[in-house]
């Protein structure tokens, strides 16, 4: 490794680092996260790193680092096994993020610093166009460019019908079919991936992404798993982040375990997931209009004459409500967040003034 742009290094964060870089301090990025402990890549090497005690605090939970993003070192990684530090973290350039798996409203980052999200769903019991809208919506919203990857292609009856219809289902979003066992549509996703750009694969268990990833690799590296006979459900194969590189001048793939749910945060990335959607709604006779029966509403007369699918409107209204219900409950627990630190601060002063009328 002679070049940091072939790690994904750009002017984004050159930029920074020239804001506070000190002789120490060593570029690198994530490759994977396990349990709090990280696998680092830069220049001079690679090898395990760990959170300072400081920055730990300062970025909380919510914010630690992920695989994708890029760090500040305190020395040089694999120096005879010591585990370096991690000093700083970088702004990230584009971040792929869902609301994290259960009841509570946090905010979950997927992938750091990618060019471009490939949506995996296989074209078996796996296929599910709204499942992919409601992916496309979250990939919009993190700034990288969305791909749909159909996978699986040979035990399909026909491709050409279910390119069609995702295609229908997502303007702007190239669509790709493959089959990792003949080898069908790998080189056009390669050619997707140049040298220093990053690809992460996203998608629900069962998709197929490992076998793609191989498939991409040239080699059987990653674990894979056939889908339950019973109810085509996949079985987690991949159980961490982990950034690979892909074979002679092409970039890095970061393959992610497979999504039981992906909860929207924001209605961020509805506009370029529904985008004729939102130019329909232009014409709504009432800027605030909720699309939900109120008169002049250009979205129902768009259904009734046959311009826009009743089906699809309600998938986009159905995200939007829960885009906002994600919202109202974020923004609860911040303020029960908010009311424990006041109550720790009320607390301490109230403590602080008897120990002074004690003296």
């Amino acid at each position: 490794m002679h070049d940091l742009s072939l790690l994904g290094w750009s002017p984004f964060f050159e930029e920074q680092w020239q804001q506070w870089a000190r002789p120490e301090l060593v570029p690198a990025r994530v490759a994977a996260e396990h349990r709090g402990a990280y696998e680092v890549w830069s220049l001079a090497g690679e090898g395990p790193a760990r959170l300072t005690g400081r920055l730990r605090r300062v970025l909380g939970e919510s914010a630690l680092p992920v695989a994708g993003d890029w760090v500040a070192l305190s020395g040089a990684p694999g120096g005879g096994g010591a585990i370096t530090t991690i000093e700083r973290l970088f702004a990230r350039r584009t971040a792929f993020s869902r609301g994290a798996a259960g009841r509570e409203a946090r905010a979950q980052v997927v992938a750091a610093n990618v060019d471009r999200v490939l949506v995996v769903c296989g074209l078996d019991a796996d296929f599910n166009p709204r499942r992919i809208e409601r992916y496309l919506a979250r990939v919009w919203a993190s700034g990288a460019q969305p791909t749909v990857v159909l996978t699986k292609a040979d035990l399909c009856a026909d491709v050409s019908a279910q390119i069609a219809e995702v295609e229908a289902h997502c303007p702007g979003a190239p669509v790709l079919a493959t089959s990792a066992p003949h080898g069908e549509g790998i080189e056009a996703v390669r050619a997707l991936v140049g040298r220093g750009q990053t690809a992460a694969l996203v998608g629900s268990s069962g998709a197929g992404k490992s076998t793609l990833v191989n498939a991409l690799l040239g080699e059987a590296r990653m674990a894979t798993a056939e889908v339950c006979e019973r109810d085509g459900r996949g079985r987690h194969t991949t159980v961490h982040r982990q950034l690979l590189r892909l074979p002679g001048e092409g970039g890095l793939l970061l393959d992610t375990p497979g999504m039981r749910e992906l909860q929207l945060l924001d209605e961020a990335g509805l506009a370029g997931a529904f985008e004729e959607v939102e130019a329909l709604a232009a014409g709504c006779r009432f800027g605030d209009c909720g699309h939900e029966g109120e008169p002049g509403c250009a979205l129902r007369a768009a259904v009734e004459s046959g311009e826009l699918e009743a089906e699809r409107l309600e998938h986009y209204l159905q995200l939007r409500r829960e885009a906002h219900a994600f919202e109202l409950r974020h923004d609860e627990r911040r303020r029960r967040q908010s009311d424990r630190a006041f109550g720790r601060m009320t607390r301490e002063v109230g403590q602080l003034r008897q120990r002074k009328r004690g003296e």
